[in-house]
């Protein structure tokens, strides 16, 4: 906390914020990290598995094996979400299940079951889009951004 803030509170506010950060539980942060990364390389580790899966037995290339791979993790996700297994390995590894396609999916899927009581239009996709839709607008803006830059580049003859 800064000297700042520290000087706006009252002694009594400053004895109990002394008194609560001795007695605060210390966090193990190597240890979260560690498992963190466990997590998250298993997961990456097994997408690498699915889509070397389809690079051998399909004969898809790397470019066109991308798309049945995120397709795959996304189902796997999803249902480990339904049986409530991942939220139990989320709890246990923190941030490492924060994959991106794993994690988005098992965030829109917990949402989804979260709220179906409420019906299928509001309860289901009503709160399954509250989540999805802020990242669905920032990833169109970002890829029309993103082509505008390409466009102008190439026609000033930078591509």
């Amino acid at each position: 906390m800064s000297n700042k803030k520290k000087k706006k509170m009252t002694p009594v506010q400053q004895e109990y914020h002394s008194f609560a950060k001795v007695r605060e539980p210390r966090r193990p942060v190597l240890k979260n990290i560690i498992k963190a990364f466990l997590v998250g390389g298993t997961i990456c580790l097994i997408g690498q598995f699915v889509q070397e899966f389809f690079l051998w037995n399909f004969n898809f290339t790397e470019k066109t094996a991308g798309n049945p791979t995120v397709a795959v993790m996304i189902f796997l996700s999803v249902v480990l979400t339904a049986l409530g297994i991942y939220d139990h390995i989320a709890q246990w590894a923190g941030a490492g299940t924060a994959v991106p396609v794993t994690g988005f999916a098992n965030s829109i899927a917990s949402a989804a079951i979260e709220h179906r009581s409420e019906g299928f239009v509001l309860g289901v996709g009503g709160n399954m889009f509250k989540l999805a839709g802020s990242v669905i607008v920032f990833g169109v803006f970002a890829a029309f951004v993103i082509a505008l830059i390409k466009t102008t580049l190439s026609m000033l003859g930078g591509f």
